[in-house]
C-alpha cells in the first residue's frame, strides 16, 4: 500500500460479527449478571485441583506433565527468537490531507491534579488541530475536575467536554460508550488522566492502521516514577516484560493485547464488537478477546511510548493487580467456546492457551501441588511447568530492558546494571503468583462488583486507590 494511504472499507474480513454471536450463538453469561462467572469458576478450580491430585497419584504423572511442558518450551523458544515486526514511518508532512480523523478519549472521575496538564498536552499535539479531537468524559466528579474542564474548554478548539449524571453506570466502559456516537474519529485514542506522550505520537503510531487487517494499536507503558521505590522500579521492569511478550508474540502470529492507557482502536473494528463491555472490569482485556474473535488484529508500537503514574505503595499495587488479574481471567470464562472453537485460528489460539495455562492454571495448581508433596515427601509434580514459568519471564525481563535502553553497542557497565534490574523485577513479580492463586479461588466464591476502580493520581507519584 502507498505511503500514508488510507483503506476506504475493510472488506477483507468474512466472519460474522462478534455481537450478534455473544448474543445468539454464545449465550454467554456475560450477559446475565456475575453469577455465570462465579460457577464457571468454581468448576474450572475445582478440575485444576482434582487434576493436580490426581496426577500425584498417577505412576505415570510426571512424565505427562514433563511431555506438556516440552511442548510448551517448544513454544517458548519461538517466541524467544522471533524478530519484532517493523513499525512504519511516521507520516510525512508532505500529505496532511490523507492523514485520517482522529478522537483521543480519556475518561476523567476526580483527576483535578492532572487534567490540566493532559488537555494542554493533547491540544497541542504534533497533528493537524482540523484532524483530531479531545473528549475528556467527567464521570460526574466531585473534585475541581468539571471547573477545570469548563475552563479549558474556551481555550482549546479541539477540546469537547461530556459530564455524566450520577446516575450514569458502566464505569469507565460506560463513559467511552456514551461519548462513542458524538466521537467523528476513524480511528480512537483512548488515554487515561496521568498520560504523558510525545507531540510526535500521533504521526508515529497511526501508520500501522494502513494495514486493514489491524483493529486496535497498544503502545509501550512506561513508568514515569520509576525512580521513587521499589515497588515503581518492579512496575519498569515489568512494563519492559510486557514489551518484550507483545512484540514477540505478534512476530509468531499470537495475540497482541490492549492495556487501556495508550491504546488506538479502528472505530469500524470496536463497533462489529459491540463497543466497550460495560460487564467487566477491565474494558482493555476484555476488548482485546472480542477483536482477535472477530478477526482482527493488533499491533504493538515500542516507541513512543505512553508514560504513566505507577502506584508507589503495596496495598494499591495488591488492589490493581487483583482487578487486572480478575478482569484477564474473566475473559477467558465468558468467551471460552469461542476461544475453544479455534476462531481466532490456531496460531493465536495456541499462543492464548499456552500463556493462559503459565499465567493462570498453574498459580492455582501450585496449592494443591505443595500440599500433596508435603504429604508424600517428594518434589512438587509441577515443578518442570514451575522452571519454564520463571525462566521465559526472566529471559523476557532481560531483554525487554536492554531494548527499552536502546543502546546498539554492548556495555559492561550496561549489562551489570540490566541484570541487576532483571533480578529485583524478577523478585517484584513474585507478588503475581499470590494475585493469580488468590484471584481464581476468590473468583469461584465472590466475585468483585461491577464499578470503576480506579488509581487516583496526584501528579507526584504518590496515590491512593478509590473503589
Amino acid at each position: 500500500m502507498p505511503e500514508n494511504s488510507w483503506p476506504e472499507k475493510d472488506s477483507y474480513r468474512e466472519l460474522e460479527p462478534i455481537d450478534s454471536l455473544l448474543s445468539d450463538d454464545l449465550e454467554s453469561d456475560l450477559f446475565r449478571g456475575l453469577g455465570g462467572r462465579r460457577r464457571k469458576a468454581a468448576v474450572v478450580l475445582t478440575i485444576i485441583w482434582s487434576s493436580t491430585l490426581a496426577l500425584h497419584l498417577l505412576s505415570w504423572g510426571f512424565w505427562l506433565i514433563l511431555g506438556l511442558t516440552g511442548l510448551l518450551w517448544i513454544q517458548a523458544l519461538r517466541v524467544l527468537f522471533a524478530r519484532p515486526i517493523p513499525v512504519p514511518e511516521p507520516y510525512s508532512f508532505e500529505k496532511k490531507s490523507d492523514w485520517p480523523y482522529v478522537s483521543l478519549l480519556v475518561a476523567a472521575k476526580n483527576e483535578e491534579a492532572v487534567i490540566s496538564n493532559l488537555v494542554r498536552m493533547l491540544c497541542n499535539l504534533d497533528y493537524p488541530a482540523k484532524r483530531y479531537e479531545l473528549w475528556v468524559i467527567d464521570d460526574y466528579s466531585t473534585d475541581q475536575t468539571p471547573v477545570l474542564l469548563d475552563q479549558l474548554v474556551g481555550e482549546y478548539e479541539q477540546l469537547n467536554v461530556l459530564h455524566r449524571s450520577a446516575g450514569a453506570g458502566g464505569g469507565k466502559s460506560g463513559a467511552l460508550n456514551q461519548v462513542l456516537p458524538l466521537a467523528k474519529g476513524e480511528i480512537l485514542v483512548v488515554f487515561d488522566a496521568d498520560a504523558q506522550v510525545t507531540p510526535d505520537f500521533l504521526r508515529r503510531v497511526l501508520p500501522c492502521f494502513q494495514r486493514e487487517q489491524v483493529g486496535a494499536v497498544q503502545v509501550r507503558k512506561a513508568i514515569a516514577n520509576a525512580s521513587v521505590n521499589f515497588w515503581t522500579r518492579g512496575q519498569m521492569a515489568e512494563m519492559a516484560l510486557d514489551t518484550y511478550f507483545q512484540q514477540q508474540r505478534i512476530a509468531i502470529g499470537g495475540i497482541g493485547e490492549l492495556r487501556g492507557n495508550g491504546q488506538l482502536v479502528r472505530r469500524a473494528a470496536l463497533e462489529s464488537c459491540g463497543g466497550w463491555n460495560e460487564e467487566t472490569i477491565t474494558d482493555d482485556l476484555d476488548l482485546t478477546i472480542r477483536l482477535h474473535l472477530d478477526g482482527w488484529d493488533i499491533d504493538f508500537v515500542e516507541v513512543p511510548a505512553v508514560e504513566e503514574e505507577g502506584v508507589t505503595k503495596a496495598l494499591a499495587l495488591w488492589h490493581q493487580r487483583n482487578r487486572w488479574a480478575e478482569g484477564g481471567y474473566q475473559r477467558y470464562l465468558d468467551y471460552w467456546r469461542l476461544i475453544a472453537s479455534n476462531r481466532m485460528g490456531t496460531k493465536k489460539t495456541l499462543d492464548l492457551l499456552s500463556f493462559m495455562l503459565i499465567q493462570y492454571l498453574l498459580p492455582a495448581a501450585a496449592v494443591p501441588d505443595l500440599l500433596m508433596a508435603i504429604a508424600r515427601n517428594h518434589p512438587p509434580m509441577l515443578s518442570p511447568l514451575t522452571g519454564l514459568g520463571f525462566t521465559l519471564p526472566f529471559l523476557g525481563m532481560f531483554i525487554g530492558l536492554r531494548r527499552t535502553r536502546r543502546e546498539k553497542k554492548f556495555r559492561v557497565s550496561t549489562f551489570l546494571a540490566t541484570s541487576v534490574q532483571t533480578i529485583r523485577g524478577t523478585f517484584y513479580m513474585l507478588h503475581w503468583l499470590l494475585v493469580m492463586a488468590s484471584t481464581t479461588a476468590r473468583m469461584s466464591v465472590r466475585p468483585k462488583r461491577l464499578k470503576w476502580v480506579k488509581t487516583v493520581h496526584q501528579g507526584t507519584g504518590e496515590e491512593s486507590f478509590e473503589f
